[in-house]
């Protein structure tokens, strides 16, 4: 048994000095260690019949529910390293100073905090049994955990899809595995092959798509909270499976990311299948594009113009700058076949965004200031971070084209913006939020103690609690 110890307090420093013998190759040795309590510091203290694991919290007017969740990560970590089979935690402190609350942030940190990926998975053997202390005053304690358990699954889905390498993850290989997840829930599926989409004269998704011998596909995931509710919210995930950049070829140095470029579709489902589970009274229509962006005979060319199946005409300046073509047909086809009416996007879109905000804040754009409201009070509870870029008419003014209707780059600078203004050219003024998580989708130096090198999973948590945030105000 290991009990985790509080050692918040005003001083922030405990010193321990073992007194007995340890011994180290036949040799008894005297320890003498300190531990200073910082911010995730772990000292590990074996006894006799239990064990003792100090976990550093830092300083108490610090301490946030980031914090929490980033703490009970190293507790799993640490419990995983020492193969500790029963975890003992006395969360009264946590419960008093951040309510229930807390139990969520708790639980999602011990259930992400040993998430790895492999591409061959060998059956780990090793598990630990949590039990949490001072839960007794709450009376949905259980709910709060079962669901905080629900969204750790959904994002370690998001993780396993983004993770996939590229020659495991075709478009079609994605789709199966959409579908395989969605079982367990009441979501209706529906996907749109290469034939159906070139009839509908989705362009911009087929175009993108028909440069691959994999085939694209559109996908769209349908759940009926509340059928008596004329609201659907409308989720757009860019499935980009492989993305070499086109005949605008990326950098070597850019290459090994290109099989991320579907980190939006998987946060989308990731986020639908926890609302589901959830049984939120809520309507919900996904709708993902899933494709390639590779070079071949049928691959666009800088300077190609081509129709959406919204109708506007789109100048290719740029055949890295797919995301956005693929994105306007979904959202296009979501609007008028689906009913949607009220949509949020989100993919890994610019690199823009990433020079601007780096590893660790995403960006954000919407038209509609009480929807986005709804959006920043669900991320309170969602601990991802977004900044809403601003933007004006001159910025709208950069996408205007002198041969088609619109192009799909801007000028040389505002990447980010531009990027999202072209999306919006699709909302048909309905409520939209745009999320760019170029930035956050993958790290490549875990940036939090519940992340791992690769995928984290970014945009789930935010999406899943913007719509309970909805729900909760039916």
């Amino acid at each position: 048994m290991i009990v985790i110890k509080d050692i918040v307090n005003k001083t922030n420093t405990v010193e321990f000095i073992l007194e007995g013998q340890i011994q180290a190759k036949q040799h008894p040795i005297s320890l003498k260690c300190f531990f200073k309590g910082t911010y995730l510091e772990s000292f590990y203290l074996p006894q006799e019949n239990s064990t003792v694991l100090y976990i550093g919290c830092g300083k108490e007017k610090e301490l946030t529910l980031l914090g929490i969740k980033e703490i009970f990560a190293q507790i799993a970590k640490q419990c995983k390293e020492y193969q500790i089979p029963t975890c003992g935690i006395d969360f009264t402190y946590f419960l008093e100073k951040f309510g229930e609350k807390a139990i969520i942030q708790a639980v999602l940190g011990l259930s992400l905090g040993n998430y790895s990926y492999r591409v061959s998975k060998k059956e780990d053997s090793y598990e630990c049994k949590y039990e949490f202390g001072g839960l007794s005053s709450v009376n949905c304690a259980q709910e709060y955990i079962r669901e905080a358990l629900d969204l750790a699954k959904s994002i370690e889905f998001a993780r396993d899809m983004v993770n996939t390498p590229g020659n495991h993850l075709r478009p079609m290989d994605f789709n199966r595995a959409i579908k395989e997840y969605v079982q367990d829930i009441p979501v209706e599926v529906e996907t749109l092959v290469y034939g159906q989409l070139k009839a509908m004269g989705m362009e911009g998704l087929y175009g993108i798509g028909g440069s691959s011998e994999y085939p694209p596909c559109l996908m769209i995931l349908r759940y009926q909270g509340n059928p008596k509710d004329p609201e659907v919210y409308g989720l757009i995930g860019k499935g980009v499976t492989c993305d070499t950049g086109g005949y605008c070829l990326k950098s070597a140095k850019s290459m090994a990311g290109i099989k991320g470029d579907m980190a939006g579709a998987a946060a989308v489902v990731g986020a639908i299948h926890a609302i589901a589970k959830q049984e939120l009274p809520i309507n919900v229509v996904a709708c993902l594009p899933l494709c390639e962006n590779r070079i071949s005979q049928s691959s666009h060319l800088p300077g190609d113009v081509i129709k959406s199946y919204q109708g506007k005409t789109i100048e290719i300046l740029n055949t890295d700058a797919e995301g956005r073509l693929i994105l306007a047909d979904a959202m296009s086809y979501g609007i008028r076949n689906e009913g949607i009416t009220k949509v949020l996007d989100i993919a890994t879109l610019t690199g823009a965004v990433w020079s601007a905000l780096g590893f660790t804040i995403a960006g954000a754009m919407s038209n509609d200031d009480s929807y986005y409201q709804m959006f920043e009070e669900g991320l309170s509870l969602a601990q991802e971070t977004y900044l809403r870029f601003p933007y004006h008419k001159e910025h709208e003014k950069m996408i205007k084209s002198n041969v088609a209707d619109i192009k799909n780059i801007g000028a040389d600078c505002c990447g980010a913006i531009t990027a999202g203004l072209f999306i919006k050219e699709f909302c048909e003024d309905l409520p939209w939020i745009h999320l760019d998580i170029a930035g956050t989708a993958w790290s490549d130096t875990p940036q939090y103690a519940f992340d791992d090198k690769g995928a984290t999973g970014a945009g789930v948590t935010a999406i899943y609690y913007m719509l309970k945030q909805a729900a909760n105000e039916k």
